[in-house]
């Protein structure tokens, strides 16, 4: 059976609250490293499906708005990540969504990918996140907000 890579084209999905508070989750993987709702496309799906799919397998979350944020960001994807990819594969592209709820909430983690989840006011929470992209995201979240 040949190896199946992850595709190089994810979607990153800002979970907040309409006072602007967001949504971080802890990474199975790499305790410490904090992050927003992130997952690859599969094969022939959109992205937002992809998104919605992203969000229900991380948080168990259905009930929110999703918007696409039409926003793209390409990176370099992190040396340790990239066994994960096609040889070769060193870039990929984000796609930005929001997913807005009414007020912080409980969610469902996915045990294989999350080990905690915190809500914090979004100024903090930019300062939190691991990644540019999505620290670059949270700080746009009163613009969108705004639209």
């Amino acid at each position: 059976m040949a190896e199946v890579f992850k595709r190089p084209f994810s979607v990153l999905v800002l979970v907040h609250t309409i006072d602007l508070d967001v949504l971080l989750l802890e990474r199975a993987d790499h305790p410490g490293y904090w992050q927003s709702v992130t997952g690859s496309l599969e094969e022939e799906e959109s992205r937002e499906d992809a998104a919605k799919r992203e969000l229900l397998e991380e948080t168990g979350l259905e009930n929110g708005i999703l918007e696409d944020w039409e926003i793209e960001t390409e990176y370099e994807i992190y040396p340790e990540w990239r066994y994960r990819y096609a040889p070769g594969v060193s870039k990929n592209v984000e796609h930005v969504f929001g997913f807005t709820v009414d007020k912080r909430c409980e969610v469902r983690l996915s045990a294989r990918e999350h080990l905690n989840f915190m809500w914090l006011p979004y100024q903090e929470a930019a300062t939190r996140v691991f990644s540019p992209s999505n620290a670059s995201a949270i700080r746009k979240l009163p613009e969108m907000m705004r639209k």
